[in-house]
């Protein structure tokens, strides 16, 4: 189907479809990049995909033999939440580096 001004409709939509494969795939790479993450002067450590998937969590013995329940629980929760906005952060930062390989103007994805 031929559109005015010689555009191939048929032609750009394999073009469109090509680089949402692309742009996915993209994403699942950037997704599965692991972050970390530590509070408390690094006695509570978290490690994670950027798609927020934890992958492991690490507490000093010092922060357990404490047996401050409450502080536990707010380190691992600020590890865990600077953990997930690294995650976040990662996979923008590769889809804008995509975009603009792909001349995609910024902030458009």
């Amino acid at each position: 189907m031929k559109v005015p001004g010689n555009l191939d409709m048929k032609n750009m939509m394999k073009q469109a479809e090509k680089m949402k494969l692309e742009m996915d795939k993209l994403q699942e790479e950037a997704g599965n990049t692991l972050v970390e993450s530590s509070s408390g002067g690094g006695m509570v450590k978290i490690i994670a995909k950027s798609k927020g998937e934890i992958t492991s969590i690490i507490i000093e013995d010092e922060v357990l033999k404490s047996g401050d329940k409450a502080m536990i629980q707010d380190l691992i929760q600020a590890a865990i939440n600077e953990v997930l906005d690294k995650g976040r952060e990662n996979i923008k930062e590769a889809m804008s580096k995509a975009a603009l390989s792909m001349g995609i103007p910024p902030g458009l994805l």
